[in-house]
Parts: structure tokens; sequence; C-alpha cells
């Protein structure tokens, strides 16, 4: 693996410190589902070696034989601090948090203690495809309110959601950063939220796994921050802004309001996260913050890149740079490619994007494309995906 300065507060950018030929010698899903002539640029996972902090903290802990079952609450701690100096919210107490194995399984446990089976859950979509999958799995009913064509909560939609509920014991499971249009909620957005989940009795799950990765001048805005989220659950977790997924680790926070709820947790679900995991993202959290500046930075300039080709190869395409994740949603639908442009993509351009189809409503027509690589890759696949419609 290349290795770059991580002690330099000038870091090197990330997503230039790997050749192609490193990055396929990986054996994780983004690098060995699709045949080696593919460009994945599908999966959340990022083309970076990991912070030197990170490395290093894993490392000790293998040496130490430190692999045992996961204690103590340094790692909410660690998110406490992070969370005051970069989004200067003070409310994140220890107390209300639990570990959890990662965020989408905190997801489901935070449901199973605020719905019962066949209760309904509300969505905003287009939404990460596991929410459907996961709610449906439990034995709940996922409701849709759409996203405006602006790509922001309509708030009218969802209070029309909300109010077809009929009184059952409901949840919205809100994205904050929003996956995949990387739209992030304003203060003004989420308190409307609150006030609307208060008055019509729902509770409000939100899944804020991106909330490091917001690019320069976005303010992201905890949800359990704003006015009347007192009764609100969050999850949060290292694991996407430092390339975590395959070490398992991730918080459950509680508003004031929710906990008791969070003190139902089953004792059991403390099991599932990994130690190792805990210790690589409590590094992150606490010593990593130089390096995802690094990686914001780099993620940016791939936004301003990404636009650029997308002008100059597919100007049919409809792309609004993303105010966080390093995820792009591209409205693919002049392209008289169909309800999936994605097949097209992949079968004559040999580029992995997604099909928007799967994350609901308003998917169709558009793919995710996971700009956390390379420059080049990038333009390589702008290129290819272009060569596709001829």
């Amino acid at each position: 693996m290349t290795s770059i300065q991580q002690e330099n507060p000038d870091e090197t950018n990330p997503l230039r410190a790997l050749t192609l030929d490193e990055l396929r010698r990986r054996t994780s899903m983004k690098w060995r589902t699709y045949p080696q002539d593919v460009l994945p640029l599908w999966v959340a996972e990022m083309d970076v070696p990991l912070a030197g902090p990170i490395v290093r903290a894993v490392t000790d802990a293998m040496e130490l034989g430190d692999t045992g079952y996961p204690a103590g609450t340094g790692y909410a701690e660690a998110l406490a601090a992070f969370a005051a100096k970069r989004w200067d919210w003070h409310g994140l107490d220890v107390a209300r948090t639990a570990i959890v194995p990662d965020v989408m399984l905190g997801v489901v446990e935070m449901l199973r203690l605020v719905t019962g089976p066949g209760d309904p859950v509300v969505v905003n979509s287009p939404v990460y495809p596991p929410f459907y999958q996961f709610i449906e799995h439990m034995d709940r009913r996922v409701v849709e309110a759409p996203l405006g064509a602006d790509g922001r909560i309509d708030l009218d939609v969802l209070e029309e959601a909300f109010g077809g509920l009929g009184g059952a014991r409901a949840a919205h499971l809100l994205c904050s950063p929003h996956n995949p249009t990387g739209t992030v909620h304003t203060a003004e957005e989420l308190t409307a939220v609150t006030e609307l989940a208060e008055r019509y009795g729902v509770r409000v799950v939100a899944d804020e796994i991106h909330a490091p990765l917001t690019a320069p001048g976005v303010e992201f805005v905890p949800y359990l921050s704003v006015p009347g989220a007192e009764r609100g659950l969050s999850l949060m977790s290292a694991s996407k802004a430092w390339n975590l997924a395959g070490l398992k680790a991730a918080l459950a926070v509680a508003g004031p309001g929710a906990a008791a709820d969070l003190a139902r947790l089953p004792e059991e679900v403390s099991h599932g996260p990994s130690h190792i995991g805990v210790i690589a993202h409590t590094a992150a959290l606490t010593d990593g913050t130089a390096w995802l500046d690094a990686l914001l930075l780099g993620l940016d300039e791939n936004r301003r890149l990404l636009a650029g080709l997308l002008d100059r190869h597919l100007p049919a395409v409809r792309y609004r740079p993303a105010e966080a994740t390093y995820l792009a949603w591209l409205d693919c639908r002049a392209l008289g490619l169909g309800d999936d442009p994605a097949e097209a993509f992949l079968a004559r351009g040999r580029v992995a994007v997604n099909s928007g189809i799967p994350f609901g409503t308003g998917g169709a027509g558009h793919v995710r494309l996971n700009l956390a690589t390379s420059p080049e890759v990038l333009t390589e696949a702008v290129r290819r995906m272009a060569a596709a419609l001829v």
C-alpha cells in the first residue's frame, strides 16, 4: 500500500495516492464484483490508503493481541469531541450513546425500539436502497415522501405522508446528509421536520453516516442539535469518511427525550461491533482530521472535475455537485437509455455505477457514481460512459 505523509498539516490528497494496479489488488466488494476490465465507481468504498493514525492504532492493537470484545466509552468520547470541534455541537452526551455493529444494523435496532411489526416508516426517496431492504425485512412498511425537484425535503409532501399514517406507531428514517443526492439539510429544514414529527407523533431516526464529508463552506447540522429533536435518535460512524466499512463499529445517539428508549436496547447488540473497529474509528475521529481535510479538498476537486467532464462529453446529463458525500447523482433521462442507464454504461462502456431504480421513486433514469477515486480514473470513466452512447 502506498503511504502518504500523515503528520503534515498540508497532507497529500489521498485520492491521488494509489495506482489502478494497486487498487486492483484489493479483495473487497468494489474490486471483486466485476471483471478487471470494468472501472468500479459504484459501492461506497474509497480509492484511498488508510490514514496513518488508524494504521498505527490497529497495528499496535494487533501487536499487543488486543483483539477481544469492545468496552468503554472512548469511541463516544471521540465522537463528542469531534462533533464539538467540527459542528459546534456540544450536546452529544456520552451517557446517551450505545455501540452498535454498524449504522444500518443500528437503524434496525432503533426502529425496533420505537415501532412494531407492520408499522410504517417514512423515507425521502430517492434514497439509499438498504433503507427499503432492511425496513421490509424487519416487517415494517415503507412509506415514501419523495424529495422535491431541487433534491431537498418537500415539507408539504412530508406532512401529507405523516398525516396519512392514521395515528400508527410510526418513524421517519431520515438520511442526513442525503444519499444519493448529497443534500445537506439546513437547520431550518430539520427544525421543520421535528415540528411535523411532534405534531403527528412520528419518531425520527437519523442516519448521519456521511456527516463528516461536507464540501468546503457547507455546514452539517446534527439532527439532535435542532430545537424539538429531543425525542430523536441518530446513528453515526467514522466508516464513510475514513473508508472503514470493513472495520465494523457505529454509535447510536439519543436525544434527552429518547434516553429511555435507548436504555431498552438489548445488551447483546453491543456484542456485534468489532473491538478493532472501535479502535480504528476512535483513532480516525481523534487523530485523523488532517487526513480528512486533505480528502475533502480532493473530493471537491473531483466534483468540479466531474462537472467539467460531463459538460464536455455528456452534456445531456444533468448533475448538481453535492453538498456532501462522495457520491454523484446523475440524471441520464435525456440520453435515451431507458430507466436503467447503468446497464448500458456497464455493458458498452465497462463502467460500473449504481442503477437509480433501487433508490425508489425518482430513481428511474438516474445513476449514482462514486467519485472517491483518482482524477485519472474519473476522467477515463466519463470517457467510457460517453463512448457507450456511440
